[in-house]
């Protein structure tokens, strides 16, 4: 045997064991080791240790935590009143959700942070309770916030409220040296001469001590930001939040720039020529870097011919080298409204892999033929080489379909094929329907900027029928790509939508009541369980014997097409706003899988991600997956390497949309912040026991209008009607209802905005 025992396989032979459990020497005995190998073991358990997959109870004894029914590792969700939950990674059987910790658990970690946890309390509505174990990863090495002078000492209070302990900074540790100023954020700190210019500023900090119990850390400053007005303060202040990769490593840059800008003829060896045809990227205005081209043409059975073509990243990006394994740190490039974090260098991402047009570009490409029904009938994978015709818009696709004569007449030779994209996109769309892919149009926000990077508008995105011929292109690239590679045997990562969760599914259905809807799935099954006393604890709450709790069955029976007919039930209603907004939240996060579950909101049976290799590191991954098995039909990466690179893909997806998504939020908050006591027009989009919610017809913004604000009356909530009802009065609030209403505060702090309603003026009487 290896001195390197695989970890995979230890963990299995536990779980077999009686109970999930072993001791050292068992373990050596049943495995029949002998000299190092006994140490090997004694390192991997401790491997598994540290990913709590395994938890030694006292020392040499050892239990699978997969399966367990008392212990369970998962990320750490801290609230900033103290008390928080543990994610777990798996499901836990009897557990609806996740496990909650009470403040003096919550205290020994930070939000964020992996964790163990041993179960202490299973209700009989499967809300469970824990405590820690084992903190088993940090999940802020730095942490940014602002400087506070105090008189028992320097602290820096955290900008996420959810990391409650302040970092204390000793004396000697609040100024970074110049140089390491310098390396990190292209100057040096020249306004700081003293501590006390620090005082209310924005830094980032290294921790070198944990806070543990709700005892504050230690740390020095590594970084000074400026203060939070200052422009683009907020954007620096998230991508230290979310500890996002945003300096390339020297070897990294020294890489790119080192790559050819011009492609020599050997490269073209092997690859299909595709200069001769007028293919053109589409793409938003600000769009810098243009992964995926396309073309399409009738042919003469009536069938279209479909080619995506995909800049072929794997050529100039190889595995292991100082590029890629930046790529693989960052998982995804970030977007922000004034500037992006890319995954790849510029030399890269812009350059040499950015299919720019009039240039030669070499791209993995996927040529699919597809009938009158929208069925691939044919479909094959080329590397090949393009020169992009046209760089063009969604703006400018959609003037030459609606008919714009000065956009016909500049694209002339290319309409009658954006016509022929706009039938076959149509063609596509509508086979989905009948599968029952569900489409979601959830509004995405478009912050609107001036020369100087100021904001001075945000407003709705829009869509039009060129955003929907890329996507239904790309769906149809990824889709292919996925099903060759799943016939074909060669493990790959799937982009995987699990099936909703039950109790979930029950939330929403007891809301959907409330106005009238339902998705049709009739009363959901249930499972019951038996809960004991072992591992429940003492306290409050615990077990007493055995009793049965039920929980909605796992194999009840959802599939898309009950969201998709609800969908078109509440189009163009008051309600369709939030009603599609809680359908999104009962579903489960897509992510990334080695093992193929299928995609439920798009009703395909394999998916993957391949149309983005230059923003997404999954795509870089199955494209050198797809080009090995072209090239020798042999698999490249095993399973277990790619469940791990699935697990990374996934967590950096999540933290790149969080990181956007707040970053808009406080964005809006800003610019509404110079708007209080303005009036709007508005929309009430949903309703609660405590107000409603607002959508301003002008701006894209979203606020609340509390309960005990309405003006003339004592309101109550209606929760059968989902309205607000005035005692007296009778004067109703209901969603969808338009009204006139005033910015009363904005809390920069929770990005959150007040409005009252806005009462009409009264004529004055006259005078007699």
């Amino acid at each position: 045997m290896a001195q390197r025992i695989a970890e995979a396989s230890l963990l299995d032979h536990i779980r077999k064991l009686p109970h999930g459990r072993a001791t050292y020497k068992q373990l050596v005995k049943e495995l029949r080791l002998q000299g190092g190998e006994r140490d090997a073991l004694e390192e991997a358990l401790e491997r598994l240790a540290v990913k709590g997959l395994v938890v030694e109870l006292r020392s040499g004894h050892y239990v699978a935590t997969a399966g367990s029914r008392e212990y369970a590792a998962g990320r750490l969700s801290l609230h900033r009143d103290g008390f928080g939950f543990l994610v777990p990674d798996r499901a836990v059987e009897g557990v609806a959700g996740d496990i909650f910790l009470p403040p003096a658990e919550a205290a020994k970690g930070m939000h964020g942070d992996r964790a163990l946890a041993r179960l202490t309390r299973i209700a009989g509505d499967g809300r469970a309770e824990g405590e820690i174990v084992r903190i088993l990863r940090r999940a802020h090495p730095t942490v940014v916030g602002e400087f506070l002078l105090r008189k028992r000492g320097n602290f820096v209070r955290p900008v996420d409220d959810r990391i409650q302990q302040w970092i204390e900074i000793p004396e000697g540790m609040e100024i970074p040296a110049p140089k390491e100023a310098m390396d990190r954020v292209g100057a040096a700190p020249a306004a700081i001469g003293s501590v006390e210019d620090l005082d209310g500023m924005m830094v980032n900090v290294e921790v070198l001590e944990f806070p543990e119990d709700g005892e504050a850390g230690v740390g020095r400053v590594i970084e000074v930001l400026g203060h939070a007005d200052d422009f683009g303060v907020d954007v620096e202040i998230l991508i230290r939040k979310h500890h996002l990769p945003h300096e390339f490593p020297p070897d990294a840059l020294e890489q790119a720039r080192a790559i050819g800008r011009k492609i020599g003829e050997q490269e073209l060896r092997g690859r299909r020529d595709f200069r001769g045809l007028e293919i053109v990227t589409i793409d938003g205005e600000t769009a810098r870097d243009f992964d995926d081209a396309v073309w399409v043409e009738r042919l003469a059975n009536g069938h279209f011919a479909l080619q995506v073509h995909i800049a072929d990243v794997s050529h100039y990006v190889k595995p292991g080298t100082p590029v890629d394994e930046e790529a693989l740190r960052r998982g995804t490039s970030v977007y922000f409204p004034d500037r992006a974090v890319p995954m790849l260098p510029v030399e890269l991402s812009t350059d040499i892999c950015s299919l720019r047009p009039d240039e030669d570009r070499l791209v993995l490409s996927a040529l699919v033929e597809i009938d009158r029904q929208g069925e691939v009938v044919a479909q094959e994978f080329v590397p090949g080489v393009i020169r992009s015709a046209e760089r063009m818009t969604y703006t400018a696709v959609f003037g030459v379909l609606e008919g714009d004569a000065a956009l016909r007449e500049r694209y002339a030779r290319l309409a009658g094929r954006f016509e022929t994209m706009r039938e076959l996109a149509s063609i596509l769309n509508r086979k989905r329907e009948r599968r029952g892919s569900i489409d979601f149009d959830v509004p995405e926000t478009n912050i609107e900027l001036d020369l100087a990077g100021q904001m001075i508008g945000v407003r709705r995105a829009e869509r039009n029928i060129a955003h929907r011929i890329i996507e239904e292109f790309m769906l149809a690239a990824n889709e292919a790509v996925a099903s060759h590679l799943e016939a074909a045997g060669a493990p790959t990562l799937y982009r995987i939508h699990e099936r909703p969760d039950p109790k979930r599914v029950a939330d929403f259905e007891e809301i959907a009541t409330h106005f009238g809807y339902s998705l049709g799935i009739g009363a959901l099954p249930v499972q019951r369980f038996a809960i004991g006393e072992r591992g429940r604890g003492k306290g409050r709450g615990a077990s007493r014997g055995r009793r049965e709790a039920t929980l909605p069955r796992q194999d009840f029976s959802i599939s898309s097409r009950n969201y998709q007919r609800l969908i078109e039930k509440i189009a163009g209603k008051p309600e369709e706003r939030i009603l599609s907004y809680l359908m999104l939240r009962s579903l489960k996060q897509a992510r990334y899988s080695n093992v193929n579950q299928g995609h439920f909101a798009l009703a395909a049976e394999a998916y993957t991600h391949f149309t983005s290799p230059i923003r997404r590191y999954p795509d870089l991954i199955v494209h050198r997956i797809l080009a090995r098995h072209l090239a020798t039909g042999e698999a490249l990466l095993e399973e277990g390497v790619l469940r791990e690179l699935g697990d990374d893909a996934s967590f950096t997806e999540r933290r790149a949309a969080e990181a956007e998504r707040e970053l808009i939020e406080w964005k809006k908050a800003k610019f509404m912040e110079e708007r209080v006591g303005e009036e709007f027009d508005a929309l009430i989009v949903n309703t609660a026991k405590f107000g409603f919610f607002v959508e301003l017809t002008e701006w894209f913004v979203e606020g609340l209008a509390p309960i005990e604000t309405l003006p003339g009356d004592r309101f109550l909530y209606h929760e059968n009607g989902r309205k607000i009802i005035g005692q007296r009065t009778r004067k109703t609030y209901s969603i969808g209802d338009r009204l006139r209403v005033r910015l009363d505060r904005v809390d920069t702090v929770d990005k959150k905005l007040q409005f009252a309603v806005a009462e009409p003026v009264r004529p004055r009487r006259k005078k007699n």
